[in-house]
């Protein structure tokens, strides 16, 4: 299974990733540089607003680059409807959830970089993925939060069809 460290992530957070850089490095950063060209040939630089605006948005662009290219690279496809062992909680799974007063929810292990708690789509390694990894249905879990430690039962784990031919 993949490991703690590894930049795990589904095959759509990649495509997201891609499409991401692509959008900025094909469309919003060529319009930007045409707009601050527009602007240097304006005279006054101190002052102009859409050259001092633009180069400022250029640096954010060329960051927001370089951050998505490091992290494509990095980036470990892995598809969760392929998992080997569907019985237990790996990559992918998602997952209901019930605490000590059987307030249930559902969550969804994916990369860090998919995240969006607000959805249910916790990363892959935060504490409660961490704690999740592995167990089964019935499993108990401890998961060490700010306000203290809280106990989850697995409740059903489920994964993506895989995609058919």
């Amino acid at each position: 299974m993949p490991g703690a460290k590894a930049n795990i992530i589904s095959p759509a957070g990649f495509a997201a990733l891609r499409a991401e850089y692509d959008a900025l490095l094909g469309d919003e950063r060529p319009r930007l540089v045409e707009v601050i060209s527009w602007a240097a040939g304006n005279g006054d630089r101190s002052e102009n607003g859409d050259y001092i605006y633009g180069r400022k948005r250029l640096r954010e662009i060329d960051r927001r680059l370089g951050f998505l290219a490091r992290r494509m690279k990095a980036a470990r496809v892995v598809d969760p409807a392929a998992q080997p062992d569907k019985s237990r909680i790996w990559f992918g799974a998602s997952v209901e959830l019930a605490d000590e007063e059987d307030a249930r929810r559902h969550v969804t292990l994916v990369g860090d970089d998919e995240a969006d708690a607000g959805e249910g789509r916790i990363g892959w390694n935060s504490p409660l993925a961490r704690a999740l990894r592995g167990a089964a249905i019935g499993d108990l879990r401890t998961v060490v939060l700010p306000a203290g430690p809280k106990e989850w039962e697995v409740i059903a784990i489920t994964y993506p069809d895989a995609p058919s031919s």
